[in-house]
């Protein structure tokens, strides 16, 4: 087997064959619609799928909410209610508190100096200066 490759014609078509191998491998692997590229392409249509099932999810609820607000004055009145704070004549607001009986305040030792944040006048946050 070596004695065919004792001729320079032999070792030029065998030097040509590889790099034709080689270069067919690359494409393969690399070149455009290769394996690495596709691959890629696959993970991207895995992610943009899993976008589409939410953003079509949040679709159906939204699709939801429009039909009662067309069709119903119930969930018009609950809008008002929550975003607006309607209360009705003769109607008493009760603000139920959602702390567990369960919960015990923090204990925090006055003799230390902390910053803290506080409200002013219009709501934002300050610093207290000790």
């Amino acid at each position: 087997m070596l004695e065919v490759f004792k001729t320079t014609s032999s070792k030029v078509i065998l030097v040509v064959a590889l790099i034709i191998v080689a270069a067919l491998q690359y494409s393969f692997w690399y070149g455009e619609g290769g394996y690495f590229p596709h691959q890629a392409l696959l993970d991207q249509i895995k992610q943009e799928a899993a976008v589409n099932t939410e953003l079509k999810e949040r679709n159906r609820i939204l699709a939801a909410e429009v039909y009662d607000l067309k069709n119903g004055a119930e969930a018009i009145e609950e809008h008002a209610r929550l975003d607006l704070g309607l209360i009705k004549p003769h109607e008493t607001f009760v603000q139920m508190s959602t702390v567990s009986t369960n919960y015990k305040p923090i204990y925090l030792d006055p003799s230390l100096k902390q910053n803290t944040g506080s409200e002013d006048g219009d709501g934002a946050l300050t610093e207290d200066a000790h």
